[in-house]
């Protein structure tokens, strides 16, 4: 048979189906996405959220017949509760949501609002874990006429177990398209000069606010399994990055501020030094005023609120501390839209303006 032949007369392709989706006008759809949050604090909803981030295994990287049992045995029937009660010390009561959905939502409306000049870009939010999904959310822009969308997994250092992810999920829906966009996700941006001045800026907003001095100011973040790096992951290396630029931009002297890793799960020996161990240790050696803050996060959660700004706090404290201050994430703040915004528009161009 010719294969560049004319169709022959009655062999066409027919009409065409009636539900044939509609063409729309091209637009570029934005999508912030974070780690996640439960709908409750009850057991049901801390039940539901744990076992979808649990059961991930980029989080969890033990093989499945030895986590299961562990996973579905002890911890989905004990850690709800315990979790539930962490929750509802740092709730958002008014909105019946957490802190990280309110910031999330707050930081897709005000890129919505700066970005507002480029007539075809939309912005949307969405959570790895919870709701609003990533599939629910990439449909919602495709169905508004994106066929460009940007990923942006809200984690400025990159980890297999975060930005990795979030990708991850994004593309396990695509593979299910018919009609897929066009699609671009944000690289790591640990180093970028625009997040260590808005850093730096605000570390220096909130120290000036205080009624003492920091003798030490803590750069605690999120830590992952020692055997994550040992397999290439090169987030401890971004976290360490972060913290020398961000120190060289502030003028301190070399040990003012220190890398800490808090947040560790499990039996397995995670990224060190641990933060509660080094509060609980510079208490020891005289140490009576210190800060921190947390690089890592993008938006105040569960893990700055109550881990850091609560039990860290207390710790420090108790062994003989005098005064601890904690450093609010970016969230929405006029330092933070700055980043979301740079990262935003450098990785949109060629595709707008």
């Amino acid at each position: 048979m010719n294969m560049h032949s004319p169709p022959q007369s009655g062999r066409g392709i027919g009409p065409l189906p009636t539900n044939h989706p509609p063409v729309r006008a091209r637009k570029v759809g934005v999508l912030l996405v974070n780690l996640g949050t439960p709908d409750g604090t009850g057991y049901a909803p801390m039940r539901r959220y744990l076992k979808e981030f649990l059961s991930d295994r980029r989080v969890i990287e033990w093989p499945r017949a030895a986590w299961y049992p562990i996973l579905y045995g002890i911890v989905l029937n004990t850690r709800p509760k315990k979790s539930g009660r962490a929750y509802d010390l740092i709730w958002n009561t008014e909105r019946d949501e957490s802190p990280l959905r309110t910031f999330t939502r707050a930081q897709g409306e005000k890129l919505a609002a700066r970005m507002s000049g480029e007539a075809e870009v939309v912005v949307d939010w969405a959570m790895r874990y919870g709701t609003p999904s990533i599939a629910e959310r990439i449909d919602a822009l495709q169905d508004t006429g994106c066929d460009r969308i940007l990923i942006y997994p809200l984690y400025p250092q990159y980890s297999a177990s975060t930005t990795a992810t979030v990708n991850d999920k994004a593309f396990e829906h695509l593979m299910g398209k018919r009609w897929m966009p066009a699609v671009r996700t944000v690289p790591a941006y640990h180093d970028d000069p625009v997040y260590i001045d808005a850093l730096a800026r605000s570390i220096e907003k909130h120290l000036g606010s205080l009624d003492f001095e920091p003798e030490r100011v803590i750069a605690s973040y999120h830590g992952i399994p020692q055997s994550y790096f040992r397999k290439g992951d090169p987030y401890h290396c971004h976290c360490q990055k972060t913290s020398r630029l961000l120190e060289e931009r502030l003028g301190w002297p070399k040990g003012r501020l220190m890398t800490t890793f808090q947040s560790r799960f499990g039996p397995e020996e995670w990224l060190q030094p641990y933060t509660d161990k080094t509060v609980e240790a510079l208490a020891a050696q005289g140490i009576k005023r210190v800060a921190a803050l947390n690089p890592g996060f993008v938006s105040d959660c569960l893990e700055t609120l109550e881990e850091i700004a609560g039990q860290v706090a207390e710790s420090f404290l108790h062994h003989g501390g005098e005064r601890f201050a904690h450093i609010p994430c970016l969230n929405d703040s006029e330092e933070g839209m700055d980043v979301i915004e740079a990262m935003t528009r450098r990785e949109l161009r060629g595709w707008v303006g």
